[in-house]
């Protein structure tokens, strides 16, 4: 991985000054800050939901050279690192009657890749609602789910039915409107230079030992919703 921008090192420094985030894991933790370093919603350090396996599956999952399917090329744009990212918008051109191009995108990916994915929804509401759907009636058994579609309509609904459903502990979402593009793309490359890191073991042991010992009041809030 390529060295950290003096610029990125300040913009750190200045919102770790703003935001306390020690209540995260580690690992849930560097997801969460990427996702407020990249937007400057520091509403995310509550909002945010990391199930207890999703960090470790992402990490897996990339190391493995898994696909990242995408809901909108917006995602695909800003992820780096080099991981096989991937969006089938393009590939529906005219929405299905009585459904979305996005949701008709994912299920189209579904058939191409249907387990052990990637799934990152920055975009659109459908194409989480769908996502879920397929993983409900077992046609999609995803390795990870990145939730966090935008907007007024359907997008809270779509990420409380995903942090309700079987894939919530290998889920990243946030509860409420907020979200978007460039948050999908920040936990992915939150998880992506995590995968990268030069002691995955010794990550991986303290994430469980936190997990295991002390879990700090934010995450026993978090199982309650």
């Amino acid at each position: 991985m390529s060295a950290i921008h003096p610029i990125e090192a300040e913009s750190y420094r200045i919102m770790e000054s703003r935001v306390n985030l020690t209540g995260w894991p580690p690992g849930a933790r560097d997801v969460v800050a990427r996702m407020i370093h990249a937007t400057a919603d520091e509403s995310f350090a509550t909002s945010a939901r990391v199930g207890a396996e999703a960090v470790d599956a992402s990490i897996a999952a990339l190391r493995s050279g898994a696909v990242v399917v995408c809901d909108a090329r917006m995602v695909v744009a800003g992820i780096t690192g080099g991981v096989d990212a991937r969006c089938l918008l393009d590939e529906v051109p005219v929405a299905p009657e009585g459904s979305t191009r996005s949701a008709a995108a994912i299920e189209a990916a579904a058939k191409q890749w249907p387990t052990g994915a990637l799934w990152v929804i920055g975009n659109a509401p459908t194409a989480l609602a769908a996502l879920v759907r397929l993983a409900e009636s077992g046609d999609v058994v995803p390795a990870t789910v990145i939730g966090v579609p935008v907007g007024y309509v359907g997008a809270e609904e779509a990420k409380a039915s995903l942090w309700d459903s079987d894939l919530q502990r290998v889920s990243i979402t946030v509860l409420g409107r907020r979200g978007g593009s460039p948050v999908a793309a920040a936990a992915v490359n939150a998880l992506v230079r995590l995968a990268h890191a030069t002691e995955p073991q010794e990550q991986a042991d303290g994430r469980a030992a936190v997990r295991d010992t002390e879990r700090p009041a934010l995450d026993r809030r978090r199982d309650r919703h």
